[in-house]
């Protein structure tokens, strides 16, 4: 059996014109101060461990002492830009205190930790090579789920805001003896996660792809489950490749499940989030509207993978709707209109689990 995992390196895609009106038209495209490539010019590195002493696979990067400034100066207001609005008043309390870059990430990103002098509590973002398909999974991220992403677009520069909450395989590492009362919860939210991931077909949700944000209430713990990694939105041709019960980094929270959960509570929980997934499509009807027009005609994955992932949801949704799609903009729009009609299928989960 094939297993569940990209067929190769994701290949990026250039934001066409039309993305780009539409990107400045709702107050995402900006003019920024640096671009990605400024970034590059660093003159030395040194590996960037975690408290443990493992090796964290970043790097901290320093740059000429001539260049330093400028560049840091820049990154400070890029990170006005992102949180203040381009407020220029909070830039003499900030400082760079840390450039990191990763190289194993698809966008080869760099991580920006920025220093409040008042308080030295710090934050991130990162500035990234921008990706026609990350943008549209980072768009549908913020119109169809209930979390709000801030990000910018330059050119080929992309900045996103450091999104806070326990990356998901450190989560089953620091929590596995929770209540029964929070397995629910848990569970409850890997299901209504795993049906956003597969309504708007964001891929590869391995556990380290997401975070997990849990807030304290009256009893136990409420938990929300967050993308991170916005790579694979619709890139792939496996259809299992955009639920996250299939990965088998999921695996404790999915056997979990097993003893946990009966199949006329996982459908409802699967139809509560259709039904809010379709009222958010109809706030942003407009939006989403223009959002989708643009994707259709725009080139985000390759014929093979096209034809694969049309015959597979064809064959999973009993619709041949599907089949007459010729790009992946086209599939995830026909998926979201089979949402509104309610008439879309999920698979099973938790029942007769297989791993891939």
């Amino acid at each position: 059996m094939k297993k569940n995992v990209p067929s190769r390196k994701k290949v990026p895609f250039p934001v066409n014109k039309e993305l780009g009106e539409y990107l400045a038209k709702y107050h995402r495209g900006t003019e920024l101060p640096l671009q990605y490539e400024d970034l590059l010019r660093f003159h030395t590195s040194i590996s960037l461990y975690n408290q443990l002493g493992e090796d964290t696979h970043w790097e901290t990067v320093f740059y000429q002492e001539n260049e330093q400034k400028e560049i840091y100066d820049a990154l400070t207001k890029i990170y006005s830009l992102l949180k203040t609005d381009g407020d220029t008043n909070v830039l003499e309390h900030l400082t760079v205190a840390r450039i990191d870059y990763c190289l194993y990430g698809n966008s080869k990103p760099f991580r920006i930790r920025v220093i409040n002098g008042f308080n030295d509590n710090y934050d991130h973002f990162y500035v990234k090579n921008a990706d026609a398909s990350r943008i549209y999974g980072l768009e549908l991220e913020d119109i169809l789920s209930p979390n709000r992403v801030m990000y910018l677009v330059h050119g080929n520069t992309l900045i996103e805001e450091h999104i806070a909450g326990i990356p998901g395989d450190d989560f089953f590492q620091r929590h596995p003896d929770i209540s029964e009362f929070n397995k629910i919860r848990l569970l409850k939210e890997f299901i209504k996660f795993n049906e956003r991931c597969f309504v708007r077909l964001l891929g590869d949700m391995r556990a380290y792809n997401y975070v997990v944000d849990i807030t304290p209430d009256i009893e136990g713990n409420q938990y929300r489950m967050r993308a991170i990694d916005f790579d694979q939105q619709s890139y792939e041709g496996r259809k299992n490749f955009y639920l996250p019960q299939y990965f088998k980094e999921n695996n404790p929270i999915v056997f979990m499940g097993v003893g946990n959960m009966t199949q006329q509570t996982v459908r409802q929980y699967q139809l509560e989030e259709r039904s809010l997934i379709a009222n958010r499509a109809k706030s942003a009807k407009e939006q989403l509207q223009e959002l989708m027009d643009i994707m259709v005609r725009d080139k985000i994955s390759f014929p093979k993978k096209v034809h694969q992932l049309r015959k597979e949801l064809a064959d999973h949704h009993k619709n041949d709707l599907f089949l007459k799609c010729e790009t992946m903009g086209e599939i995830v729009l026909t998926n979201i209109q089979l949402l509104l009609k309610k008439d879309f299928k999920q698979s099973m989960i938790f029942k007769g689990v297989k791993r891939l």
